[in-house]
């Protein structure tokens, strides 16, 4: 969309960052905030709702008000258009997310493929919806992956079901591909990620060769992945198809590290958050190093990594709005992040979960648990909505 003229980068201005957001929804926001500070009330809360919602008690109303209307666009992907436009009104983009979870039937692994296709149809349709995304485990069984990733041996009836999680990933990225349109491959536990590199891999030797179409994606809170990063793409410079790294932090520490544990393995994890900010900024300049065939989503709510790549791309004489270029954080959180990047006329792309409110739950508590694990982050919203209430009183 036609934005005004660049502004200066500026992470505090909160007048950008919640230009969107009346003061009831900043109020709302704050004690919300306040709730998911709090690890006792995430640890007892998520069981007991889960408890209610499968008994029938009447919560959802209370939910859906509360933290689904924070981080969520909505039930169906109609639901989310005023998101969306609201969105583009600050010159993000969306990410359309089906982040149904938990489900094991064939049918279910189907129905989720034809969601994810009805989201490509979506973004051909509306440019504010960038990129088209899936996580695997939503369309094939997780023990399954493990079992591959494991090198265990299938049998016949396991190969058939692997043969068709193949085919609904093919069935995805062949549509974007034909709609020209991005689509992230999400990453997921260490145990099963190799079985989807390997997948990941395959779509984008097959349908990267013009341009990034596919993107997996490389959690940098492993100390592996830098190096998985550059092998790809090494990979990909022989066989000459275009890399599509999103490059991320990571989402399930704690598991990794206990699973590591309770088996008897290495974690897999790094040692420490200054090695994994470490790789992570080194990721970032790999990308740029190799930028005309590798495109990069960076997908942080890191402060002074967004602030290394806008300072790089400014250093280097790459334009901001260049295609292989993304920006990205999830809906409700960061907006001063999200929006004044885009102000200063970066590429920048909101992750939008959707969902029946049940059936999204089990994202919703994944994401509060991974808020209250990551130091400084809920804070940080607080004091920007603080910041922001105070100033609008001032100016009134």
């Amino acid at each position: 969309m036609e934005l005004s003229a660049p502004t200066k980068l500026d992470f505090n201005n909160t007048q950008i960052a919640f230009q969107s957001k009346s003061d009831k929804d900043l109020n709302k926001a704050y004690w919300l905030f306040k709730m998911v500070a709090s690890n006792a009330l995430i640890k007892i809360g998520t069981p007991i709702t889960t408890f209610s919602l499968n008994i029938g008690l009447p919560i959802q109303g209370i939910i859906k008000n509360t933290i689904y209307k924070q981080f969520c666009g909505g039930e169906s992907i109609d639901d989310c258009y005023h998101a969306i436009q609201e969105l583009g009104k600050g010159g993000v983009t969306t990410i359309l997310d089906y982040s149904v979870e938990g489900e094991e039937s064939e049918a279910s692994f189907d129905e989720t493929c034809k969601e994810i296709l009805r989201t490509v149809v979506s973004a051909k349709t509306n440019p504010l919806i960038s990129f088209c995304v899936f996580k695997p485990t939503g369309l094939g069984r997780f023990d399954l992956f493990a079992k591959i990733d494991a090198k265990q041996a299938l049998n016949n009836e396991e190969k058939a079901e692997y043969a068709r999680l193949l085919d609904r990933c093919d069935q995805i990225c062949k549509a974007c591909h034909e709609a020209g349109i991005r689509v992230l491959i999400d990453a997921e536990h260490s145990w099963i990620q190799d079985t989807i590199d390997d997948i990941a891999r395959d779509m984008m030797e097959k349908y990267n060769q013009e341009k990034p179409i596919v993107y997996n994606t490389y959690q940098l809170y492993r100390h592996d992945k830098l190096a998985s990063l550059k092998a790809d793409f090494a990979y990909a410079s022989t066989q000459n198809f275009h890399l599509g790294a999103k490059i991320v932090r990571g989402a399930y520490m704690e598991i990794e590290r206990e699973r590591a544990q309770e088996n008897g393995y290495p974690s897999p994890i790094q040692p420490n958050k200054a090695a994994s900010d470490t790789d992570y900024n080194e990721a970032i300049h790999f990308c740029l190093d190799h930028i005309d065939r590798i495109g990069l989503m960076a997908g942080t709510h890191n402060e002074a990594s967004c602030r290394l790549l806008a300072d790089e791309l400014e250093k280097r004489q790459i334009p901001h709005h260049i295609p292989n270029v993304f920006f990205a954080q999830l809906l409700g959180m960061s907006d001063n992040l999200s929006f004044n990047l885009a102000a200063a006329g970066y590429n920048v792309a909101k992750y939008m979960p959707y969902g029946p409110v049940k059936s999204v739950m089990p994202y919703l508590f994944r994401r509060a648990q991974e808020n209250t694990s990551v130091g400084g982050q809920t804070g940080r919203e607080l004091s920007l909505i603080m910041k922001e209430l105070k100033r609008r009183k001032a100016a009134k």
